[in-house]
């Protein structure tokens, strides 16, 4: 799978964990690589708009607490990003919200956890149904 991966300087260290821990995908890195404070949405933008764009199959987004980040990616018109403690949610938003990007906080999330919560996310898939009805509702809001 190709998955676009962007972070703040809070994320840095988890982004190159997620990375060599999961050789099976390519990351496509667009994060920041230095320790020096950053600004998180210089680097989410280009996360959100590979996935916005089609260029990656989803997209992770890393920063401290996750929610700066979500912010972020919530703001490109298409993005569906979820930020997720847990497998369950993370299962849940590409079940049910057919969540396309992913936001960990780096410092709310160990690596281990964070590896499962990328796993239930990736190996989820959206449920259609009564969901889709609900995802049109959020598509017409976007415009």
């Amino acid at each position: 799978m190709k998955i676009g991966i962007g972070n703040d300087h809070a994320g840095v260290d988890l982004k190159y964990s997620i990375i060599k821990t999961m050789p099976e995908h390519i990351f496509i890195n667009v994060g920041t690589d230095s320790y020096e404070s950053c600004d998180y949405p210089d680097y989410i933008k280009l996360v959100a708009e590979m996935v916005q764009k089609g260029e990656v199959d989803c997209g992770i987004a890393i920063c401290g607490t996750g929610i700066g980040a979500s912010i972020v990616a919530n703001k490109h018109k298409g993005v569906r990003a979820a930020l997720c403690t847990n497998e369950f949610m993370a299962s849940m938003a590409r079940k049910h919200n057919d969540a396309n990007m992913l936001v960990l906080g780096a410092r709310v999330v160990g690596i281990d956890l964070a590896i499962s919560i990328i796993n239930a996310f990736l190996h989820a898939t959206f449920e259609g149904g009564r969901h889709k009805q609900r995802l049109d509702k959020i598509k017409q809001i976007e415009q």
